[in-house]
C-alpha cells in the first residue's frame, strides 16, 4: 500500500531528494517521544496508512493511549518505555524494533523538552537535562538506527528540530543550543552518508505547535506560559512527516516560508536582541505562577494527548506581537543590506 498524500500541504521545502522505495506494503516506523504532541499525532497519521509502529517514550500511560488510537485508526502499534538519554536503552529499542518490524523504514526522533527562564536563574542541572534529551537523545537515536539502515541499504531518519534551530530563543538558552546543535548534527550526517543515496536524514522545522509542550516545560520566569493565536495544529506537522516516507527531503519548514530561516541568519544578532527585550517585558506583565520543573525529569501522569488543551480565545497574544515585530525587523534588515549591495 502506498502512503497517501497529506490532507493539507503545509510545508515549504529545500533540497529535496529522490524518494526511496520501501520493500513492503506497510511502512515500518519507530517514533521516540510518541506519547504526546507531534509524536502522538504522527503515530496516528501513519496508522491511518496501515503502518506498523513501535512507539517509545518515558510515560507508559501516554504510550498506551496513543497505541490504542493507532490501532483504532488501522495500524499496528507496540510500545516500549524508553528514556532517550540512556544510550543503551535506545540501542535495545532499535534491536527490539527490528525484531518486531523485520526492517525499519523510518525512525522519527521527536523527543523535545524545554526550560524557560534567564540562563543564570535556571539550575544548571535543568539546562543539562535539556541538552541530554534534545541533543544527545537524538544522537543516541541516530547512533542506534544508522547501522540498521546501512545493513538494509535504505532508511529515513527524521530529526525534529523546530524553527528555533535558526532563530535564537532568549529565556531558552539551552533549548536554542540543542536545536542549533541538531541542525549541525544533521548536516554532518548527510555529508557522511553521501555514498548511500537510499539513506536519508530529514530535518523538520515547525514554528509554534499546539501541543502539551508548554505544560511539560520547566518554568523559572514567574509568568504563566501560553501559546499565541495561530499556532500550528500537530496534525499538520504529522502530515509533513508522513509525506517524508514517500519523498524524503533534507529540510522541511512548516508554518513559515523556508526563506525566512536564511533571512534570520543575515539579520543576526538583531532578532535575538529584540526577542530578549520582548521577553523581559512579557515576563513582568504576564499572569504569575510558581516555578516548576515540569516534565523535565519524569513524565506527566496520565495521557497528555496531542493538543495543549488551551482554548484559543484565552491564549496570550503577546508572543504573536513579538514574533511579528521580529519578522518585520528581519525584512527591513534584509532590504537595507540589499540596497547597500547595489
Amino acid at each position: 500500500m502506498r502512503l497517501h498524500e497529506p490532507t493539507t500541504h503545509t510545508a515549504s521545502t529545500m533540497n529535496s531528494t529522490t524518494p526511496s522505495t520501501t520493500p513492503t506494503s506497510a511502512t515500518r516506523v519507530v517514533i521516540t517521544g510518541a506519547s504526546s504532541g507531534i509524536g502522538a499525532a504522527t503515530a496516528i497519521a501513519f496508522a491511518r496508512t496501515g503502518a506498523m509502529l513501535v512507539l517509545a517514550a518515558r510515560g507508559r500511560e501516554g504510550l498506551d493511549d496513543v497505541a490504542r488510537r493507532c490501532r483504532d485508526a488501522g495500524g499496528s502499534a507496540e510500545v516500549r518505555v524508553v528514556d532517550v538519554t540512556d544510550a543503551d536503552a535506545v540501542g535495545a529499542l532499535a534491536t527490539e524494533a527490528q525484531e518486531i518490524l523485520g526492517e525499519i523504514d523510518l525512525w522519527f526522533s521527536d523527543v523535545g523538552i524545554g526550560v524557560v527562564g534567564k540562563y543564570d536563574e535556571v539550575p544548571l542541572e535543568d539546562h543539562r537535562r535539556v541538552i541530554e534529551a534534545n541533543l544527545l537523545g537524538h544522537m543516541h537515536d541516530a547512533h542506534a538506527v544508522l547501522p540498521v539502515f546501512l545493513r538494509q541499504g535504505h532508511g529515513i531518519w527524521v530529526n525534529m528540530i523546530s524553527f528555533g534551530g535558526f532563530v535564537a530563543s532568549p529565556y531558552s538558552a539551552a533549548y536554542a543550543a540543542s536545536k542549533f546543535g541538531l541542525r549541525g548534527f544533521s548536516e554532518a550526517l548527510r555529508a557522511e552518508l553521501h555514498a548511500h543515496p537510499d539513506i536519508h536524514v530529514c530535518d523538520v522545522y515547525p514554528t509554534f505547535v499546539d501541543t502539551p509542550g508548554f505544560r511539560h516545560a520547566a518554568n523559572y520566569t514567574g509568568a504563566k506560559l501560553s501559546y499565541p493565536p495561530g499556532t500550528l495544529a500537530p496534525e499538520k506537522v504529522a502530515d509533513a512527516v508522513v509525506a517524508l516516507a514517500r519523498q524524503p527531503r533534507d529540510t522541511t519548514v512548516i508554518g513559515a516560508p523556508a526563506a525566512l530561516m536564511k533571512i534570520s541568519e543575515l539579520a543576526a544578532p538583531l532578532p535575538a536582541l529584540l526577542l530578549g527585550r520582548f521577553m523581559d517585558s512579557w515576563s513582568k506583565r504576564a499572569e504569575r505562577t510558581e516555578n516548576t520543573t515540569g516534565a523535565l525529569y519524569a513524565p506527566e501522569r496520565g495521557a497528555s494527548g496531542v493538543h495543549s488543551g488551551q482554548p484559543q480565545a484565552q491564549r496570550n497574544t503577546a508572543l504573536t506581537v513579538g514574533a511579528g515585530l521580529a519578522l518585520g525587523v528581519l525584512g527591513w534588515q534584509l532590504l537595507r543590506r540589499r540596497e547597500r549591495s547595489h
